[in-house]
């Protein structure tokens, strides 16, 4: 099924090294979403979510707030034309 929306978000703060990444993918799979999570150079973390927006509404939401030893100071989202993304949502 082809995904309604999608976006790009990176995510500042502390939210390396304390378990952002596979906390986003997990959130991510439950709700149905495809695509991906990443750690940046500069400390920051990069999300690209492809699904329906209600779905996608839900993690961004959640990416405001992040696993409880995150501290989000801030989400810079664009929302971007669905990009096909496939199989399951990865953390790399």
């Amino acid at each position: 099924m082809a995904a309604d929306k999608a976006f790009e978000a990176v995510v500042h703060g502390r939210v390396q090294g304390v378990g952002f990444r596979a906390h986003t993918q997990d959130r991510a799979l439950a709700l149905g979403l495809v695509g991906h999570v990443a750690n940046r150079w500069d400390g920051a973390v990069e999300v690209y979510a492809e699904g329906s927006e209600d779905a996608l509404r839900q993690l961004l939401a959640w990416l405001h707030r992040g696993p409880t030893f995150a501290r989000v100071d801030r989400v810079e989202v664009h929302w971007v034309a669905p990009g096909g993304a496939e199989g399951r949502f990865a953390a790399h």
